[in-house]
């Protein structure tokens, strides 16, 4: 059964945080949002689109103003022939099967529809909406796909899931595993790590993973970002247990600061330019002396949308990833816009870091 998420309200369009913050909250009770579905609050039509869908035979998540909250109740009450009833002071169709504060479930026909009303600065209210089909992710590194689904497909079938394969960047597969009504996840994904061993992770939160692993071998990391700009940081940050395995990073947007900051020297600087392999290598190198971390990530680059030349053609991106005993250095060209490429930056990053530690990692 298919799922849409309705967003009723001009504030769900235009702040962006609060809508990814409802998305993330979503996504954590259910497999895959199909649909995403903007409404105006005073758009005429939402009657008549509630409607149809309601009659579509399909999972609804709307989210709501409090100004649209009644209203909506009101509309599914008039499209399921019920009467609205006063819980803990909010008014919400008689034939929910499910009442949290500002959350309700209803079931009609082949439908079932979640109303939630979500304000800014408030926590969210609880998603009433459950999947029957339960849903893992694994990731697997330095195999490509051919080979990869020539290894999994046939456990798959045995243990009766399916696979959908994306790629993260370059030696980055993700695989997303969702099960039939017979199928085991989880003794797909022991056969799996069976058979990749120092190759295959699950979880469903890779930056999670790196934290709960750092922590249990007791380990740190650090960065050194240039055209990255911190987002490095933020991808380990916005996870609980950070603190625990970063103490910091050092953002060096300009040659003065990789020199101040990180010992880079002004010899490399000049000889190679701030966008080369010698420069990461001594930016992670000073990003570990600086710090008490086991690891250090750094990158360098030219985002664009400018700034490229014949011989680095913007989206030339050099990572380089150090220990207390090895470090390699990469290059790199990506594709797309400013953002774009800094994303894939940190991707790859990860991708470095967890491969030059397999014995802490996998």
């Amino acid at each position: 059964m298919k799922l849409q998420v309705i967003f009723v309200g001009n504030k769900f369009a235009y702040n962006q945080s609060l809508q990814e913050y409802v998305l993330r909250k979503v996504g954590q009770k259910v497999d895959f949002i199909d649909t995403i579905t903007y409404i105006k609050e005073s758009d005429n039509t939402l009657f008549l689109y509630i409607e149809e869908q309601l009659n579509s035979s399909q999972k609804i998540i709307i989210i709501t103003t409090k100004q649209s909250y009644a209203t909506v109740g009101k509309l599914i009450s008039t499209v399921t022939q019920d009467n609205q009833v006063l819980k803990n002071g909010f008014l919400i169709p008689q034939k929910a099967t499910l009442f949290q504060e500002r959350s309700y479930l209803l079931e009609y026909k082949e439908s079932m529809v979640n109303v939630l009303q979500v304000d800014e600065g408030e926590e969210m209210p609880e998603v009433l909406m459950y999947d029957e089909h339960s849903h893992e992710s694994c990731h697997v590194f330095d195999e490509d796909k051919e080979t990869t689904l020539a290894i999994l497909n046939p456990i798959a079938q045995s243990f009766d899931v399916n696979l959908t394969v994306l790629e993260e960047v370059s030696g980055w597969l993700k695989i997303e595993i969702t099960s039939n009504k017979y199928g085991n996840i989880s003794k797909f994904t022991d056969s799996a790590k069976q058979l990749l061993p120092k190759n295959l992770i699950v979880t469903s939160n890779i930056m999670e993973y790196i934290i709960e692993k750092l922590e249990q071998n007791q380990k740190k990391v650090t960065f050194a970002e240039s055209c990255t700009g911190g987002l490095l940081s933020y991808y380990l940050t916005k996870n609980n247990g950070a603190s625990n395995v970063f103490h910091g990073s050092l953002v060096t947007y300009s040659n003065a600061l990789k020199e101040n900051w990180l010992a880079v020297s002004a010899e490399s600087l000049q000889d190679f330019g701030a966008v080369s392999s010698a420069v990461v290598s001594e930016m992670s190198d000073g990003a570990l002396n600086v710090s008490d971390a086991d690891f250090a990530v750094s990158v360098s680059g030219i985002a664009g949308d400018g700034g490229g030349t014949e011989e680095k053609p913007v989206g030339t991106v050099y990572i380089g990833i150090r220990t207390k005993t090895k470090h390699k250095e990469e290059r790199l060209h990506f594709h797309g816009d400013r953002n774009y490429v800094q994303h894939q930056s940190a991707l790859y990053a990860i991708k470095m870091l967890l491969l030059i530690d397999k014995e802490t990692f996998f």
